[in-house]
Formats: C-alpha cells, structure tokens, sequence
C-alpha cells in the first residue's frame, strides 16, 4: 500500500508493485510445490507393520539347504502387509487450509535473496544510525524472520487464488471478501476477539483499483456493484500482518493483450528498484532507476500510441510494526532527496505507471479510514457513541488501515483514505514487493513464481 508523496501531504500514497523479470526465481520453488514438501505435514495412520516372520520360521526347513519347502510349510509363513500410504495434507481451493499445519516445522519459505552490488562498510555508520540499527537489530531475530516469511507465505497462496478466479463477470466484491477470508484462514485467526486482529490478520483492505482508478479502491457495502469487464486493468494489492509488521504487495491483472506493455513497464521498473535498493543507497538513486525505465516504454492503445509515465505523487515506503508508511519515500521519479536506505529496514518497493498524465487527484468514496499515529489513547467528546467506536477501534485496529466492512465484522482522530484517480479514460498499472535488508545480503521475501 503506497504511501502519499511528501510534497503533495494531501493526497494518500498507494502501493508499489514489484516485479520480477525472473519468475523463476520467485520463493526458491515452483508454486504449490512448497505445500506437499514437509513431511511432518502428512495425514492418516503413520504405524509401520511388524516384519513378516516369527519364530516358527527358524526351523521351518529341515535337510539339505537346495531342497524346496514343502507347501504346508510356505502357507505357514506371516504375509508382509504392504505398507499404507500417507494422505499428503496439501492446500484447499479457495484456499482454507491454516500454513501451521502445512508448516508444522515452523519453517516457512525464504523469498529471493539477492546480493548487494558493494560490500557494506559498517564503519562509516553515524552514531545516530548505529543506535537505529541496533533497535532494528534486537527487534529482528530468527522468529520474526519465519513470521515474516509466513505472511508472505499467505499472501502468495491468497494471490493465487485471486489470479485463478478473476475473469470477466467477476465482481469485486467476491474478490475482496475471498481475499479477506483467505488471509484469516490461512493464519487460523478470524479476528474477532478482541485484540485478536492486532496479532494477526490484513494489513489493510485489499486494494482492486481498475483503469484511471489508480489505487486505494475497495468494494464497500452499500456501493454498486463493480463487476469485471474484459476491457479492464485491475491492481490487485493487499497486505498480510503478523505482530504488525505487514507484508506489503501488489500486482496487475488484465484480459486483453493490448496492455500487456504497460504491465511489462511497469513490472520491469519495480524490479530496477528492487535490484537497486540497499544499504547505504541513497532513495534519490533508485528513483532515477526507476523514472528511466518506465519512461523507455509506450503502449499503443485504439490505434493511439500512449507514454508510460510514472505516477509523481505516490511513492513507495518503508515499514515499521503496525505502520505501513513509516517515514521513508521511495518515488517514481528523480529527487535530490539524500536521503538513505539502512542495514534492517524493510521497504516497500513498487511503482505505478500510467497512460494519463501521472499525477492523482482524490476520486469519491471511501477506500479505508486509519487512526492517525500521533492519535490519543483517549478523545474527549460527549457522545457516547463516538467513545465507544474510539475504543473498539484502538483495541481491534490500533494504527492499522480498516475498511466499512472490517468494522462491520465486529459490530460496530481518523485519516480518510480516498481513492485516487488520474484522468478519465486512462490505464494504470501496479506491481509491489517487500523487501527485507539484511546485512549481507537483501530478501524480497513476496517473491513468487507469478511475479
């Protein structure tokens, strides 16, 4: 989920898909493969049989060793009984089937690990960063990694039903409700506790933004229904959260090859600013990476040839537990912002690219609300009513984004997230991955085989 552009503080950021250009590297497997390997993970009777003989056998054959047994003898002998095969637990469709029991080891796959372009000199770090890098440190250990990698996990399962599903005639509210119910099923929490959702659950409302729509988009109650056309180009971009630290990523779908430059644009620029990403970067570098390659790209739509330009005014971001925009702007396009990539961040890397003029306006509508983090514990006001939706909010979302329909789930100082719109008649793309940065070495841990 995409973060607003520090220049244009009035309009709301949206995701950055990344992509890559290298499917095959994607989660270290083939998808699917992952959900039948552990052996742990297997169902049905798991007793071997007693091998055949007994002590009757010892002294069965008497004589010479060459001479046959007679058949009186052979038909005391204990039949081996052939072993039962093990049912493999593999995942359901739509996907239902909690990754704790598919995981039993507790390991979960690693997402594509890349190295930096240079080694990094630690030693150049200011004080300032050694003390950020140090909290950073002691917040990520072995758990948080597989809890990380368990998200991202999720997510990709999530997405693949998505990919499957949609088609033309879909509506989006199918598609947003299966994403909602697959992520809570696939973590074994449906969020309905209180408290539970902080623990596990979506790190926003998933995002299905079509056409001149560029992001922040989610089907809610009372709206029309928005169904599917073959026509259509629709950004899928979701997040799944474990103890809030969210894995953030997106992708693009359509059902006509017109546009299949504009997605490669922009699948191509998400992973420049993934191979370019990294300690001690400066963020101002991977933008001009990213604004060179999308801007190397045309699409021919109708007969009319068509600039892909990057989106200026939303930009990708880093994350911090329960922050999907923690501070750090990734843009599209060349800053002189000296601003630096540090050891332990974890970014979302994305870009939108768009056949309009590549720059959003706020659409009507809702997409979500979000509680503002400098936000009270407490408001003082003397409607009952609105303490109590105060409360039910920081105990169920705390700083997370939500939707009308997350709340409704539960019965039941706020910022509004609108949709954002470029020109009428336009086509947009997305593409996002999150990327963890370690100190050797860089994960994008929502690699998938897809994208």
């Amino acid at each position: 989920m995409g973060a607003k552009s520090p220049e244009h503080e009035s309009q709301n950021g949206g995701n950055d898909p990344s992509n890559s250009a290298n499917a095959t590297a994607a989660g270290g497997e083939p998808r699917g493969t992952h959900l039948s390997r552990d052996g742990d993970g297997s169902l049905g009777d798991g007793d071997s049989d007693d091998d055949g003989g007994d002590g009757d056998e010892a002294g069965a054959v008497t004589g010479s060793l060459t001479s046959q047994p007679s058949s009186s003898n052979a038909s005391k002998k204990k039949r081996r009984k052939k072993p039962k095969k093990k049912a493999v637990l593999k995942q359901s469709f739509p996907p239902r089937v909690p990754l704790d029991q598919l995981f039993p080891s507790g390991e979960f796959p690693a997402g594509e690990i890349q190295e930096y372009a240079s080694p990094i000199d630690t030693t150049a770090r200011t004080p300032a960063e050694e003390k950020r890098y140090e909290a950073r440190r002691q917040a990520q250990d072995d758990t948080w990694l597989q809890n990380y990698r368990k998200a991202a996990e999720v997510h990709r399962q999530v997405r693949h039903w998505v990919q499957e599903t949609a088609r033309p005639g879909t509506t989006l509210t199918e598609l947003a409700v299966g994403i909602e119910d697959g992520v809570r099923a696939l973590l074994d929490n449906p969020g309905l506790e209180t408290g539970s959702a902080l623990k596990s659950g979506l790190g926003f409302p998933p995002g299905l933004a079509l056409n001149h729509c560029v992001a922040h988009f989610t089907p809610n109650p009372g709206q029309p229904e928005v169904v599917l056309k073959s026509s259509d180009v629709m950004k899928v971009d979701f997040g799944v959260h474990i103890n809030g630290w969210i894995v953030d990523s997106a992708f693009t779908m359509s059902f006509d090859p017109i546009y299949d430059n504009l997605l490669t644009a922009v699948k191509d620029s998400t992973n420049t600013g993934i191979r370019n990403a990294g300690v001690d970067v400066r963020i101002s570098d991977v933008s001009a990476a990213i604004q060179e390659v999308m801007e190397s790209y045309e699409v021919e739509i109708g007969g009319k040839v068509f600039p892909v330009k990057p989106v200026r005014n939303i930009t990708g971001h880093n994350i911090k537990p329960y922050k999907i925009h923690a501070g750090k702007s990734v843009p599209f396009v060349k800053t002189k912002d000296q601003t630096k990539m540090e050891e332990g961040e974890v970014f979302a890397i994305e870009t939108f690219g768009t056949t309009g003029r590549g720059y959003t306006v706020d659409g009507t509508g809702v997409y979500g609300y979000g509680k503002d983090y400098e936000a009270p514990k407490r408001v003082v006001t003397p409607f009952t009513s609105a303490k109590a939706l105060y409360k039910k909010i920081n105990e169920n979302f705390g700083t997370i984004v939500f939707n009308r329909r997350s709340l409704e789930r539960l019965g039941g100082v706020m910022d509004v997230y609108p949709p954002l719109m470029d020109i009428e008649g336009s086509y947009s793309a997305q593409f996002e991955h999150t990327v963890l940065l370690g100190p050797c070495n860089k994960e994008v841990i929502s690699r998938g085989t897809d994208y």
